[in-house]
């Protein structure tokens, strides 16, 4: 028997462990995969012809290695498959999607525009090669820029309508006020011969004055929405916040005396931009508010303070029974009244003073705010802070 290694040097010796390893392989034909010592793993094939055995074996490291190899290879290029597939895949989306993100664009600058009130313009359209029908994205470019024609021609439409408006009840309201006076002339010219008149005469002389008077700052009022509402500039100059308080809650004290009226105001002015007759307006209107919807011995405290730099606030807190829910959400809005139940001053009210109040705040660069529950109402005005003078 003759049995080794075949290297390159020839033929070397294999050792009895390993010749007796090779023996014990059944001698069926059929390869099998073996361990020889010093020697590794080896695939073996035995066959017996006649009087002669045959056992062929061939290492297995330079196969597992050669796989291996090819393992990765088929690895690497399976990733890099993936990879080309993924950049083709992405760049092929975003070039079908272009079209669908210009369209994305133009919604996202419609939506942006500013189209409560005032002048509206919708100059955004879809670009003509984006709203070609024959394309998916093309129909909902056409359909867009349809919305937006008709909703132009809606808002063009709107504005013709409130123009049309507020120039009746700005002409409206001028026209009136000749009237008016006349009638409160004549009134105040019956006063002094009033004692001479049946009683009946004479109350309803004073009910034409009292009711006169009050048409009279209703018109007043109206004027003055409708000029803020044609943007009329207002005379903005340097005003201090603290001595228009404390001036409008001193007439406030005297209006109301059976109201308690507390003061917190620095020592040193808080200058604001503000019209100082329109400022002197809204703090009255917003003290007056508190006089006329709480009850006696309400205590209502004014506060006026640099709130963050380049802003001053100036809130009116009372603690009485609050603004009702019902019209909480739109105090601000035009004649926004409560049940003339809840009213406590003797006066009526016209329902304007609050809009007055938001109008000439927001005509001054400022805003308002309104916290409200039971026992804690408080209007809070913040208007700019002047530059300090040079």
């Amino acid at each position: 028997m003759r049995a080794g290694v075949v290297r390159e040097g020839g033929l070397d010796s294999l050792s009895p462990d390993a010749v007796q390893t090779l023996l014990a392989v059944p001698a069926d034909g059929r390869p099998r995969t073996i361990h020889l010592d010093d020697l590794g793993d080896y695939r073996v094939l035995v066959r017996q012809d006649a009087d002669r055995l045959g056992i062929t074996a061939l290492p297995l490291h330079n196969a597992g290695s050669l796989l291996r190899t090819l393992a990765l290879v088929s690895l690497g290029l399976v990733l890099l498959a993936v990879l080309a597939a993924v950049l083709i895949t992405r760049w092929v989306v975003v070039r079908a999607l272009q079209p669908l993100h210009r369209v994305s664009a133009t919604a996202t600058q419609v939506s942006t525009l500013n189209l409560e009130h005032g002048e509206v313009q919708l100059p955004q359209r879809v670009a003509a090669r984006d709203a070609e029908p024959t394309s998916e994205v093309g129909q909902v470019g056409h359909a867009l820029n349809h919305l937006l024609t008709t909703v132009e021609s809606a808002l063009m439409a709107r504005q013709q309508s409130e123009s049309r408006v507020r120039r009746f009840v700005a002409d409206a309201s001028h026209e009136l006020r000749n009237p008016l006076a006349s009638i409160r002339g004549w009134a105040e010219l019956t006063r002094h011969g009033r004692e001479d008149l049946p009683p009946t005469t004479a109350r309803a002389l004073e009910r034409i004055d009292a009711e006169s008077a009050r048409m009279g700052v209703l018109v007043d009022e109206l004027l003055l929405l409708a000029r803020l509402d044609a943007d009329q500039e207002l005379d903005l100059k340097p005003v201090d916040a603290v001595a228009a308080t404390l001036d409008a809650v001193t007439d406030a004290r005297a209006s109301a005396p059976h109201h308690q009226w507390l003061l917190n105001l620095p020592d040193q002015p808080v200058e604001v931009m503000a019209d100082p007759m329109r400022l002197a307006q809204v703090l009255a209107n917003v003290a007056s508010n508190a006089r006329k919807h709480t009850p006696p011995g309400t205590t209502v405290q004014v506060e006026a303070r640099v709130a963050e730099p380049g802003w001053a606030e100036v809130s009116i807190t009372d603690d009485g029974p609050g603004v009702p829910v019902e019209i909480r959400d739109r105090v601000f809005e035009r004649f926004a009244r409560a049940d003339a139940a809840r009213a406590h001053a003797d006066e009526p009210s016209t329902g304007l003073g609050l809009s007055i109040v938001k109008a000439l705040v927001e005509a001054m660069g400022g805003s308002v705010r309104l916290s409200s529950e039971p026992g804690r109402t408080q209007f809070a005005l913040r208007l700019r802070q002047a530059e300090p003078s040079s």
